[in-house]
């Protein structure tokens, strides 16, 4: 069947422009004024804008971790992705130390495949290093993973500096790219130990014991290392100035750095950990934590700059039940927020409108640049003939309240509880297909398709 949207302005990474959108089946057929397709359901998009698809590159969803699993499984979270505008997410495949990448890679499919609602991929997690690991690289191109993650943070997960040295050597000599987890884990660890040992253990703790220049120095030793391996690099939720001020650096030297953060950086600051309400506090632990509000000025000026190239969300999501478990030690709570469903809104709402970023810088960040940074351009992250019809109509008229209760997804909450926005997603359209219709999630678990994914373009 034949789609004509009609009336619209159609957003791109380089601006806005009146336009009318034919989609046959899954793809665009045409992008044109004043277009005419006989036969052809006509879509009424008059004063609305069109926007393609969102791609979140940075979700957890089915991930144990602190002795529980994230409330948002591949079902519950892609249908959250895709009411909030989302319409491919690209998940962690996480394997176990000891276990092979192929491992990962099959759990994974397990936990997504038949039940996704929108289209998705995996990075893949490099959490130790072998000849076995190593060789599995190969294979892991073949399957459609072309990106890797490593942490310099979490034992269960983390790598050292010569290996994290050897990996990037070897991802540059195939051809992909890695986003790498900034943290300094020794120091973290030692000023943890002080609060225990002071008594200090309430959720206020969390951001003093992992502050903004323990990042920095982690991303600072990062970028040497990636240096020394001449390889390029992501650093994944950026939090601080102090942090891309390191960024900066590296570039001046010649280095080629990616940079993502995250709307809670954008838009929250430190003081909600200082809740007397437990619940309410500990609903904002992550990793890294939310920074002080200055941070915001110099985060948003590097979006606006094009220093930064993407905003993902870290959807890591646990329930207040779970964030319970460290109600006496604020070392068990759960890390993570949810995010996936209020992304696109929000920096609409609190970035476009308020003239921080264009919505030309909107659709790179959140739909173009992902896409070819992650090897799925043109395909997805672009309206123009031959792409999936993947499609977000925004109306700009249609403010409402953020409210934890009306979200679909599981963790019963949101960062965001209160938040006005200005407009609000009317429609997302998933290869031609309705997939949400005035807040309504029509997908059905299977409707997302596994995407083999490219090498970066960015």
């Amino acid at each position: 069947m034949k789609l004509l949207f009609k009336g619209g302005t159609v957003v791109s990474g380089h601006g806005t422009k009146r336009a009318d959108i034919l989609v046959d089946g899954e793809k665009i057929a045409a992008v044109g004024r004043n277009l005419s397709a006989p036969g052809a359901q006509v879509v009424d998009v008059t004063g609305k804008l069109l926007m393609p698809g969102f791609i979140d590159a940075h979700t957890h969803f089915d991930l144990e971790v602190a002795g529980t699993v994230t409330a948002d499984d591949f079902a519950s979270g892609s249908r959250a992705a895709l009411r909030g505008g989302t319409t491919t997410v690209v998940d962690f495949a996480c394997p176990n130390k000891g276990e092979t990448l192929h491992t990962g890679l099959q759990r994974w499919h397990e936990k997504a495949d038949g039940r996704a609602c929108c289209d998705y991929s995996f990075h893949m997690t490099i959490d130790d290093w072998n000849e076995t690991i190593e060789a599995e690289l190969d294979d892991m191109y073949a399957a459609g993973i072309s990106s890797f993650k490593m942490y310099m943070t979490y034992p269960a997960m983390m790598l050292d500096d010569s290996t994290i040295y050897h990996v990037l050597k070897k991802l540059k000599e195939k051809g992909g790219i890695c986003g790498v987890h900034c943290e300094n884990s020794g120091v973290i660890d030692a000023l943890i130990a002080e609060k225990k040992t002071s008594g200090q253990l309430g959720v206020s703790s969390h951001p003093q014991t992992r502050p903004d220049y323990l990042e920095a120095e982690a991303v600072a030793r990062l970028l040497r290392i990636a240096q020394a391996a001449d390889a390029p690099v992501i650093i994944v939720h950026l939090t601080s100035a102090a942090a891309l001020r390191e960024v900066e650096a590296a570039r001046k030297r010649g280095q080629t750095v990616y940079v993502e953060t995250c709307p809670q950086y954008l838009l929250l600051d430190e003081s909600v950990y200082d809740n007397e309400d437990f619940t309410k506090a500990a609903g904002y632990v992550c990793a890294p934590p939310i920074r002080k509000s200055e941070n915001q000025k110099v985060l948003w000026q590097g979006l606006r700059r094009g220093e930064i190239q993407t905003i993902s969300t870290d959807h890591c999501s646990f329930t207040a039940e779970q964030k319970a478990r460290g109600r006496d030690d604020f070392t068990a709570i759960p890390g993570g927020v949810p995010g996936v469903e209020t992304r696109g809104e929000l920096i609409y709402s609190f970035g476009v409108t308020t003239r921080k970023i264009s919505l030309a810088t909107m659709c790179k960040t959140l739909s173009e640049n992902p896409a070819r940074l992650y090897g799925l351009f043109p395909r997805k992250g672009i309206l123009r003939l031959g792409s999936d019809a993947d499609l977000v109509i925004y109306d700009p008229q249609a403010d409402h309240v953020i409210r934890g209760e009306d979200m679909v997804g599981r963790a019963g909450y949101t960062p965001f509880e209160g938040f006005v926005t200005r407009g609000g997603i009317e429609q997302v359209w998933l290869r031609g297909k309705l997939a949400v219709n005035h807040g309504t999630v029509l997908a059905q678990e299977g409707d997302g398709q596994y995407l083999i994914r490219g090498k970066n373009a960015l």
